[in-house]
């Protein structure tokens, strides 16, 4: 497999690009769904070049093929609900509405970027549903798993990770949500 101008190989064949909460969700999630191994793949990239519109420009991917990890918290009763949002990147996760509702919060927001770093234990413009922290709801919008191949992170800014949609709306804890972007 090829995309654009990045060279892909299994992604737990190069542990070194993976944030270490992400290799350890793969291989657990590998030794459950064979799958994984060779689906799962990764790339070295420019870490300055790991935000979505410039990777996409400079190493010719598209851009509906690229997947953006939100995070996404709000509180209830003094219990803060924290959920990461998996969306194309020709779309929006869409938290006034539907994530709000998913997560029965008054208000939902992101995470500022220094909460979302510390709380995922993964680099900015890294951050990936793959491995974050038990009991964080991971919700997948449903065009994902239609798009075909989609590209996310991989915990780190240096590279990334690509993987069928439909493998990512399978992964354990997932929930694909109707409607999660606009």
């Amino acid at each position: 497999m090829a995309h654009g101008t990045l060279t892909w190989s299994p992604a737990l064949d190069h542990p070194q690009l993976l944030a270490p909460s992400t290799a350890r969700a793969l291989r657990t999630w590998a030794d459950d769904d064979p799958a994984v191994l060779e689906s799962v793949r990764g790339t070295e990239i420019d870490p300055d070049l790991a935000d979505t519109a410039a990777l996409t420009e400079a190493y010719g991917l598209g851009l509906e093929a690229s997947g953006n990890c939100v995070l996404v918290a709000g509180r209830r009763d003094g219990v803060e609900r924290t959920a990461a949002a998996v969306v194309l990147a020709t779309t929006r996760a869409d938290v006034n509405s539907t994530i709000k509702r998913l997560l029965d919060v008054r208000k939902a927001s992101f995470l500022p970027m220094d909460r979302a770093v510390e709380e995922s234990a993964m680099e900015y413009g890294g951050i990936t549903p793959v491995g974050l922290p038990e009991g964080w709801r991971v919700l997948v919008d449903s065009r994902v798993p239609l798009a075909g191949e989609v590209i996310i992170g991989s915990g780190l800014r240096r590279s990334k990770l690509a993987l069928p949609g439909e493998l990512l709306a399978r992964m354990p804890g997932v929930e694909v949500v109707e409607g999660l972007a606009r």
